[in-house]
């Protein structure tokens, strides 16, 4: 049932996972197309019995049974009932949840694409994989509340809708910052409003940096995990604010409604750093606690790097 069992990528060349040759294609579009020719997916099988084409095993008649699934040759044989039991390979329903909050804008010196960007091409180039085994993908993007919903679907044009949803909201977030309108974000709000709508356990990707309050991560995750939704955190983070390597006076633009701030980094910058490697430990802890998965990733880092790891390690913690 797990997406990552026998997922496997292949690196036809690292142009394709670059992040500094995927920055200078636009649109979009052809970003993700770029990155996806890069990608070769496996088909996995799930231990759920399905009705598809490829026979399983049999199994002993009892009432209630549906009995077109008796196999009557063996009962000519045998003169007793035997249902036949079929292997299910389409049994997943993975949900990327984007952050598209004003923070996910931000880009540093060490990194062409933003963390959106980032996380945008993430996202489809994983929904190509899931579809390609038969699988299907959905999205749902949100920052103070839920934005767009995009239903999980196995369809060949799913991958080209994941897009025209990222271009949509790409238009969305223009027309917010050209009247001043701050985008702050809310994921306790956004997931209680998820597990609300949908019933079905799903495989659920976070992809955010996640900057807000710890008790708020903590209770989203937990909210997803009542619901019975095996989560996947992908704690995505610019370079500049891994290792924040500012020397001199520099003005720090607040986002999501804070102020801006002009000093001089030096005397906190071992503060700083500190601080950020405790912040990703309590995510780590947090997300432990709730059995999820956590992924750190830095934008400035190749697809070519992060995209295999995550599928490796994804498939290993599946095994356990």
């Amino acid at each position: 049932m797990h997406l990552f069992r026998v997922a496997r990528i292949v690196n036809r060349s690292q142009k394709y996972f670059d992040p500094e040759t995927l920055a200078a294609i636009q649109p979009l579009s052809l970003r993700a197309r770029t990155l996806v020719e890069g990608l070769v997916a496996g088909m996995h099988r799930s231990p759920q019995r399905g009705s598809s084409a490829e026979f399983a095993q049999h199994r002993e008649y009892v009432p209630g049974d549906d009995i077109r699934q008796v196999d009557w040759k063996v009962f000519a044989r045998s003169d007793r009932y035997y249902l036949k039991q079929y292997e299910d390979e389409t049994n997943l329903s993975c949900y990327f949840f984007v952050d598209q909050s004003e923070s996910m804008d931000f880009r540093g010196s060490q990194s062409p694409l933003s963390k959106l960007e980032y996380v945008q091409l993430v996202s489809c180039a994983l929904a190509y994989l899931i579809t390609s085994q038969q699988d299907q993908a959905g999205l749902v993007t949100y920052s103070k509340s839920i934005d767009a919903w995009l239903p999980a679907s196995s369809s060949i044009s799913q991958f080209d809708d994941f897009v025209h949803l990222f271009d949509q909201g790409a238009i969305t977030r223009e027309g917010s910052a050209r009247t001043k309108i701050t985008r702050t974000t809310d994921l306790p709000a956004a997931v209680h409003d998820f597990v609300t709508r949908l019933k079905k356990p799903a495989l659920v990707v976070i992809c955010s940096d996640m900057l807000g309050e710890l008790v708020d991560s903590q209770r989203a995750l937990s909210l997803l995990a009542h619901a019975g939704h095996d989560v996947v955190l992908l704690h995505t983070l610019d370079n500049d604010e891994m290792h924040f390597p500012f020397d001199q006076a520099t003005q720090f633009e607040g986002l999501e409604g804070l102020p801006d701030l002009t000093t001089d980094p030096r005397p906190i910058a071992m503060a700083y750093r500190r601080a950020m490697q405790q912040f990703q430990q309590d995510l780590q802890v947090i997300c432990r606690q709730q059995n999820a998965d956590y992924f750190l990733l830095n934008t400035a880092d190749s697809l070519a790097r992060e995209l295999p790891r995550i599928l490796a390690n994804r498939r290993r913690s599946t095994r356990n």
